[in-house]
């Protein structure tokens, strides 16, 4: 099977990596050149753009910033509508607003090209060692045909229903994650301006229902002052924006979710979008006056 894949940025370099260890034949495409020869010296063949990796290949994966890049590599001038063949696929692992992967999906099916919505989740860590999660949106039988070539780069790939639903999934899993960030660093700057030791309460709650795979990744960084990025405020704002646009467009109410936006916009007014949101705790240092480390005042 010839694979195309554009977009070889922090998360689709490392993904084309692991498909081309899965011994995929790969045909690449990317703004950047450096990526490209890097994966060429891996092996991998080059394309000038979308239209071309789609003469090429007979699926297409897609790995993109946002709605308005997979819209212009799918059906803008040189995309991948214009050289695709019919019964050719696009796999989109961009996270995007779900009602785009719809719209998208409607146009490259007047040309008989079928779809998958299938954003990602674990961010360069996990894209690295092929252990990322995929929540995939489309039709079934296209899901199944194309589930061995989604699981060489990932540790779970499932499906969640019609096109749009694997973003839906997306950002859901977006909101519980910001929000829960914003809880730990609102629980550990009470914490500390208490006088209590942050790590102390860290480890007493950790083990009981507050405990959470975020609160285990996140707390150390804040007490810690580690803000290095692995997944960046900038990219943040961006899915909460997709959430909060697509809950407008269904008329959901997401007060939460449209706090911790301002809470982000907020940090990067700050200069902070390209730390990790783990930074989130700065903005409750700010208005409390404090800073979250381990040891009692």
């Amino acid at each position: 099977m010839k694979v195309g894949f554009i977009g070889l940025g922090i998360m689709g370099k490392p993904m084309s990596k692991n498909l081309l260890k899965a011994g995929y034949d790969l045909v690449v495409c990317n703004r950047s050149q450096g990526a490209v020869r890097e994966l060429e010296e891996l092996g991998a063949a080059s394309a000038s753009c979308g239209a071309d990796v789609a003469r090429q290949c007979d699926v297409i994966i897609t790995m993109l910033p946002n709605s308005p890049d997979v819209r212009d590599v799918a059906l803008g001038a040189g995309g991948i509508i214009e050289g695709a063949k019919e019964g050719s696929v696009l796999i989109d692992m961009s996270s995007i607003d779900p009602t785009e992967s719809k719209a998208i999906a409607a146009e490259l099916a007047k040309k008989g090209i079928d779809m998958l919505d299938a954003p990602v989740s674990g961010g360069e860590p996990k894209a690295i060692d092929g252990t990322i999660s995929v929540m995939v949106g489309g039709k079934k039988e296209t899901f199944d045909k194309y589930y061995d070539l989604m699981m060489a780069m990932a540790g779970s790939v499932v499906y969640v229903g019609e096109i749009g639903s694997g973003n839906v999934a997306k950002l859901a899993n977006q909101i519980i994650v910001a929000v829960n960030i914003a809880a730990v660093s609102e629980a550990l700057t009470l914490a500390k301006k208490e006088g209590a030791d942050p790590e102390l309460v860290y480890q007493a709650i950790r083990g009981g229902l507050a405990g959470s795979t975020v609160l285990d990744a996140k707390a150390p960084m804040m007490m810690d002052r580690n803000f290095k990025p692995g997944f960046r405020i900038e990219l943040h704002i961006k899915d909460l924006n997709n959430a909060l646009n697509a809950s407008h467009a269904v008329n959901a109410a997401l007060p939460l979710t449209a706090e911790v936006m301002e809470i982000m916009q907020a940090l990067k007014a700050d200069g902070c979008e390209k730390e990790d949101h783990s930074s989130i705790v700065k903005f409750y240092e700010k208005i409390s006056n404090v800073t979250v480390e381990r040891g009692a005042e």
